[in-house]
């Protein structure tokens, strides 16, 4: 499935009088590391089971999706080490350097089995009919993406577009294919793949999560609105569905300057932005962007308990050195505000 990309909500405090306010632009970033966990014996996905992610300030943990794929976004420059840990099978972790602030990732874990049961979300979600030459493609492009060089995202392409030749109905290669062309920024391409995968399979949430992604990025907010909700009418545990509709919701408010539309955007974000958190409590990107929404609001103690957060889970991130001078600057304004009787 698509690595369904989230990125920083960049911030400046302007500070006026007693009042505190936090502005807020998102801008794209494509700092991650994704991946995918298969069963070794078997080559099947192994969903709903935990990955951790530590390094350069960052520690984190995303649950496999149902094809096996997991996410860890808004990362650094540095070394981090990705491991997995479930019953039924014996631990594995890699390392991963991410070389530079617009770097990406791909591991592949194929897990051992330590001879006890295997995890429930063990299953066969691969379709059995895909012809064997297909299958081959497939796992030549796998493995292109796994090396993690940018070089052989496309050629990696062309095996998935083979595959998808090779055999039509090839969900996972079609979705695998407008990831690719996704990092490509070839969005024409990518939205006809995503909106193959979606024909073959309207009730796969994947690939509408996928299509809004491809429609925010293009700041086509209505598009991405439709797709997001559709995907997440039909798997409402996606964390990271939600917080992208989250920046939908936050870019449409402020594309907008109709105060009276504005702050039902506004508000509409914050409730996607706390199901994101519900679901993933340790993200950070969305407690910043739960700072930024609060400030909205005029909640400025409640914004620094957000923006506290994010510096705790992420002390080293793009914006960490900035966020850290406007909770100061925010402190000092609700310190300086008259005391209640």
């Amino acid at each position: 499935m698509r690595r369904i990309v989230f990125r920083y909500l960049s911030t400046m405090a302007i500070v006026a009088g007693s009042a505190v306010y936090v502005w807020g632009q998102t801008t794209p970033s494509t700092t991650e590391i994704t991946g995918r966990v298969m069963d070794l014996e078997t080559s099947q996905p192994v969903f709903n089971i935990s990955v951790f992610c530590e390094g350069s300030g960052f520690n984190g943990r995303v649950i496999t999706e149902r094809n096996g794929n997991f996410r860890f976004t808004q990362l650094v420059p540095g070394h981090y080490t990705v491991s997995v840990h479930t019953p039924g099978y014996q631990d594995s972790q890699q390392s991963v350097d991410i070389l530079d602030s617009h770097g990406n990732q791909y591991l592949l874990f194929r897990l051992k089995s330590d001879g006890g049961p295997k995890p429930a979300g063990t299953a066969t979600v691969i379709d059995a009919n895909v012809p064997v030459e297909a299958r081959k493609e497939f796992e030549k492009a796998e493995a292109l993406l796994a090396s993690g060089k940018k070089e052989k995202l496309l050629e990696s392409t062309q095996h998935l577009e083979k595959a998808v030749t090779l055999y039509p109905q090839f969900l996972e290669a079609e979705l695998k294919l407008g990831a690719a062309y996704m990092d490509l920024q070839q969005w024409d391409k990518a939205e006809v793949a995503l909106r193959h995968a979606i024909e073959m399979n309207p009730k796969a949430p994947n690939p509408h999560l996928a299509l809004g992604d491809l429609y925010w990025q293009q700041k086509k907010y209505p598009e991405a609105e439709k797709a997001l909700l559709e995907g997440l009418t039909i798997e409402d545990r996606s964390w990271q569905g939600h917080f992208t509709l989250a920046h939908v919701y936050w870019d449409m408010a402020q594309k907008n300057k109709d105060a009276a539309t504005t702050m039902p955007m506004y508000e509409k974000a914050y409730v996607e932005v706390k199901k994101t958190l519900e679901l993933n409590p340790q993200h950070a990107g969305a407690h910043l962007l739960k700072g930024n929404l609060l400030m909205k609001g005029r909640r400025a103690a409640d914004a620094v308990v957000e923006f506290e957060e994010y510096l705790r889970l992420e002390p080293k991130g793009a914006v960490s050195d900035q966020t850290r001078t406007y909770v100061e600057k925010i402190k000092k304004a609700l310190e300086s505000q008259p005391k209640q009787p």
